[in-house]
């Protein structure tokens, strides 16, 4: 089965870097160090600290996995100027407002890095609504 690619910005890719490298450096560590603590206490089978220590693992165990597989399948995308009227991954573009020629910038930028609040906009969004009732 192939993968999707994961369309990254190499600013993104570096963040994921980061969050994975302390996840499997840090964040492991500090979880087995509270398991080890929770299972000093005696009996696990009603130790709180050590259930929320093990569903915390479970948790972030399973993160590593998913960026993992993301930064396998990254693709760098990099940033250039809209030209005519091609505009694709890695575009930046400035709308205006025909009314009050208020202007605005966006980065088209792959799913994992979508944020609407800060004008990044994914490449998968349609842009289009939906005809009422569907």
């Amino acid at each position: 089965m192939v993968e999707k690619e994961t369309l990254l910005t190499r600013e993104g890719l570096r963040k994921l870097e980061e969050e994975l490298e302390y996840l499997k450096t840090v964040k492991r560590q500090e979880i087995a160090e509270r398991l080890k603590q929770a299972i000093e206490f005696g009996d696990i089978s009603e130790n709180s600290e050590y259930e929320d220590a093990k569903n915390e693992l479970a948790f972030v165990e399973g993160r590593i996995l998913t960026l993992e597989k993301i930064l396998r399948t990254a693709k760098i995308i990099d940033y250039q100027e809209a030209s005519g009227e091609t505009i694709s991954v890695g575009t930046k573009v400035t709308l205006r407002d025909l009314d009050s020629g208020e202007e605005f910038q966006y980065e088209i930028v792959g799913s994992m890095e979508a944020d609407p609040c800060v004008n990044r906009i994914s490449n998968e969004s349609s842009g289009r609504e939906s005809p009422p009732g569907t």
